[in-house]
């Protein structure tokens, strides 16, 4: 069955500093005309940092959007053309003070889409070394530690609700035999 979609035309309605969003006009593979809002975001990386002793090592930091704290595996956007392995590397040592011997890409996911291009790669990062975070500007985090065990449990309980960390900590579980 043919379920792909045509473009026929594109119109921009805003284009911002990490995101643009677009009203394009498309063709149904039934012939029917209707129109979709895609929001343009560049790539982004989240790393699972875990420790000799087996605990993983997560922040919490506010997200607006939702009004809350969110406990998340430490992430950050693609800058450019940089590669997703560099872009975690940084934010590892970002947002925790962490460097790490070996970094296992675990894939990417697609956050949302039915209307977002951003694409998440995913990482375990083994073999940490600690040093000192030094988050963004404007970038306010809580470092949690936890065995991996009980966030396995916490994303079973939808403790953990950030979706690329719960990806991310039960990817890992599966690979580390837990």
């Amino acid at each position: 069955m043919n379920t792909k979609e045509t473009t026929l035309e594109q119109k921009y309605h805003f284009k911002g500093r990490i995101m643009n969003m677009r009203e394009d006009k498309v063709v149904c593979p039934d012939g029917r005309h209707t129109t979709r809002e895609v929001c343009e975001h560049c790539d982004g990386v989240a790393v699972l940092p875990v420790t000799e002793d087996g605990e993983i090592v997560l922040v919490s930091q506010f997200r607006y959007p939702f009004g809350t704290e969110v406990l998340e595996a430490p992430a950050g956007k693609v800058d450019g053309n940089e590669h997703h392995l560099a872009c975690g590397k940084r934010e590892l040592s970002e947002e925790t003070g962490y460097e790490a011997d070996e970094m296992i890409y675990l894939g990417f996911v697609y956050p949302s889409p039915g209307c977002m291009t951003e694409r998440i790669h995913l990482y375990l990062a083994k073999g940490l070394h600690e040093g000192q975070a030094h988050p963004d500007e404007g970038e306010f985090l809580e470092i949690r530690r936890m065995k991996l065990s009980d966030a396995v449990a916490m994303c079973d309980e939808n403790k953990i609700d950030d979706a690329k960390t719960a990806v991310l900590i039960l990817r890992a579980a599966r690979i580390l035999g837990l």
